[in-house]
């Protein structure tokens, strides 16, 4: 897989694929029957040849790709109903064509009961909707849903923003989602990526040099071909500190563990070298705890900070994980904020920043790296006095607002945890599991980015590649994971990619 194969196109990025499509000489209709193939290929997965199946569709070219698929279907054997949503003289263009094409009886979608069915095709409406579904849109999706019967989407879920993944009103909850070309955000952002079911990704033909060129996204999928050509590589000669020196901030006595946590996850992802950097209350806490590969050292201030931050050994510093929130922590944070040394910060770090504007502001200042991984509450702590930043509906689009603001690459952590980086990229994240819903996983993948960082992969790469092995991680624990188990699961996976048998995303 080509990182180009990870794209994610807009909207108005596949309208423009669409284009240049036809202008090159692929006439709109081809590419519609191409798309209706697909979805009729979709229904026969679920279904056998003669079983019923229900078309419903809408007034543009979403439902034009509806009355191709259910041409193809009905000459496959299978029982065929057409219902359109509108007039069937008001089709124009390449719909048009396809509902002559059809040929058959159409109905009204009051006529047509999905529960007569076995299966439903939803091509209502594409993933260009800008408003909310009402009237008899809004009642043929509730009854559709309500029918307990399998629902093939073409291109989106009916009433699901392709570009934000939200919906505003009613939507429709698809067994599988047929698109096309490349996917679209709205297909891996929450919850579009619930109610989209399996998603079917199908070439129509669009000619993707050309169109990828003209559209130049930036955002894509996350995965291996996006950044497995950083993957840490020593020779035989590579020693601890080539392998990177990473320093762990920590508090008092009674946060111990989290720290902890995130240097054992550096280690395991490779880094040469962990220290903790504890309270004194705390150093014997951490002393009588494993790993031995471990270190821990005293640090009482700021004061003792400023040799440690100039010492050219030490690669990167983690900060936040049990920080804690105190005057030392504030003063520790200080101080990192107007260093040049490379920064993971989350947790109690996080909290610091959301309430001191102005060192928020010296991120972007700053001439080295910093990555920021907040969860949503953190995030609107964080961004949320900024109203550009706010009210924009779509998590991706907060994301890349945030690093750019903050000049920091954004981890916004979630079941669809998005990545950003200053310049405009972004990844969407789709690895995972709900099992990693447990105390200390966030430490854990915390550390995961601060050991990639330490062994030079670039940050935007390295917060990806550390985003997508822990979901891995998580998938392969299962429900009944604990974070002290996470690390552990990292070195397998770090084998399979090093093989180039990495699994697709």
């Amino acid at each position: 897989m080509r990182t180009t194969d990870l794209a994610l196109l807009t909207v108005a990025q596949m309208g423009e694929a669409d284009r240049i499509a036809i202008a090159g000489g692929t006439p709109g209709i081809m590419l519609m029957e191409r798309a209706g193939a697909a979805v009729a290929d979709a229904v026969s997965r679920h279904a056998a040849s003669g079983a019923s199946v229900s078309v419903f569709c809408g007034p543009g070219n979403n439902g034009g790709d509806g009355f191709v698929a259910a041409r193809l279907l009905r000459e496959r054997g299978f029982q065929v109903t057409v219902a359109l949503l509108g007039d069937v003289h008001a089709l124009r263009g390449d719909a048009a064509i396809a509902a002559e094409r059809w040929g058959g009886p159409i109905l009204p979608p009051g006529v047509a009961v999905p529960n007569d069915a076995d299966i439903l095709v939803d091509a209502l409406f594409g993933a260009g909707l800008s408003r909310p579904l009402a009237g008899e849109a809004a009642q043929l999706v509730a009854t559709m849903n309500a029918s307990g019967r399998p629902l093939v989407a073409v291109d989106v879920p009916s009433g699901l923003s392709g570009d934000t993944g939200q919906a505003e009103g009613p939507v429709v909850r698809a067994a599988e989602t047929v698109t096309f070309f490349r996917l679209k955000p709205g297909h891996l952002l929450q919850p579009g990526r619930d109610l989209c079911g399996q998603v079917t990704l199908a070439d129509i033909g669009i000619p993707a040099e050309a169109a990828l060129e003209a559209t130049a996204p930036t955002a894509f999928a996350n995965g291996p071909a996006l950044w497995s050509c950083h993957l840490p590589r020593h020779g035989s000669f590579t020693h601890k500190f080539e392998r990177g020196a990473v320093a762990v901030l920590a508090g008092g006595i009674a946060g111990v563990g989290a720290p902890r946590l995130g240097a054992r996850a550096a280690l395991r992802i490779g880094a040469g070298l962990a220290t903790i950097l504890c309270a004194p209350a705390a150093l014997a806490a951490h002393a009588t705890r494993g790993p031995d590969a471990l270190m821990q050292r005293s640090l009482a201030d700021e004061t003792g900070l400023a040799p440690l931050l100039e010492d050219r050994r030490l690669s990167v510093v983690l900060a936040g994980p049990a920080l804690g929130l105190d005057a030392r922590a504030r003063q520790l944070v200080a101080a990192l904020v107007h260093s040049s040394k490379p920064l993971v910060l989350d947790a109690d770090a996080l909290t610091i920043l959301a309430e001191n504007a102005e060192a928020l502001s010296r991120l972007g200042q700053r001439n080295a790296t910093c990555v920021m991984t907040p969860h949503e509450g953190e995030f609107r702590r964080l961004f949320g006095r900024e109203p550009a930043i706010d009210r924009d509906s779509s998590k991706l689009e907060r994301a890349r607002k945030a690093a750019a603001f903050s000049g920091a690459i954004v981890v916004y952590k979630g079941a669809d945890t998005v990545i950003a980086c200053p310049d405009g990229r972004a990844a969407i994240n789709a690895t995972g599991s709900p099992a990693l819903a447990t105390a200390g996983s966030g430490d854990v993948l915390a550390g995961m980015v601060t050991g990639l960082v330490a062994q030079g992969v670039p940050a935007f790469e390295a917060a990806c590649m550390a985003v997508w092995l822990h979901g891995k991680a998580g998938e392969a624990l299962g429900f009944g994971l604990i974070a002290d188990e996470l690390p552990e699961a990292v070195p397998p996976l770090l084998r399979t990619l090093a093989a180039g048998a990495g699994p697709d995303p």
